[in-house]
C-alpha cells in the first residue's frame, strides 16, 4: 500500500492530500506539472511518494518503514498534527538514487552540483541540499530549470561563494 500515494495521503491528510490531488490531475493529462513532485508523478515513468521519501536499499527501506510505523501509531492514538509538518526533509541521497549524473556532468552551468558534496563536507548542516533549491511541493519554481526557484538558489549560491571567499 505504501506505493499508493492516495493511501499515504489518507493518514497524512494536509498538505499531502493537496499534493496527491494535484498529481492526479497531471497523471490524467488535464494539467502541466506545477511543482517537482507533480513532474515526477506524471510522464512515462511515474514515481510514487515513497520512492522519493525513502532511502536506498535495505537500510533506506527499513528507515521508511520505521517512520511509517511511528506515523501509524500517532494516527491510531489520534495524536498526529494537522497540517502535517515536514520533520524529515528529503536527503540528497534520495534524489541521487535517480539523479547521480548531476554530480559528474562537467560544465560551468553545473558547477554547483559538482561542488555541493564538498561544500557539505566542509560546512556540514550549514551547506545546501537538493531540496533547498528544488523544493518538491512548492509551485514557485521554473519548470525549465527542474523547478528551481531562482531566489532560493541565489541565496544558496551566495552562501557557498562567501565560504570560498568570493
Amino acid at each position: 500500500m505504501e506505493n499508493n500515494d492516495t493511501f499515504c495521503a489518507s493518514c497524512h491528510t494536509e498538505p499531502e492530500t493537496t499534493y496527491v490531488s494535484r498529481e492526479e490531475i497531471v497523471r490524467s493529462g488535464a494539467a502541466a506539472p506545477q511543482d517537482l513532485a507533480m513532474y515526477h508523478a506524471g510522464g512515462e515513468h511515474p514515481v510514487a511518494c515513497i520512492q522519493c521519501h525513502s532511502g536506498e536499499g535495505l537500510v533506506g527501506r527499513a528507515e521508511a518503514l520505521a517512520l511509517g510505523s511511528k506515523d501509524l501509531w500517532a494516527y491510531v492514538r489520534g495524536s498526529y498534527p494537522q497540517p502535517a509538518p515536514l520533520n524529515h526533509p528529503i536527503p540528497d541521497a534520495n534524489c541521487l538514487k535517480c539523479h547521480q549524473e548531476v554530480l559528474v556532468k562537467k560544465s560551468f552551468n553545473n558547477h554547483y552540483h559538482r561542488f555541493l558534496p564538498r561544500w557539505q563536507q566542509i560546512a556540514g548542516d550549514n551547506a545546501a541540499h537538493c531540496v533547498d533549491c528544488h523544493a518538491g511541493h512548492k509551485e514557485d519554481g521554473s519548470p525549465q530549470l527542474a523547478f528551481l526557484n531562482k531566489e532560493r538558489a541565489r541565496i544558496q549560491c551566495n552562501a557557498c561563494h562567501r565560504l570560498i571567499g568570493e
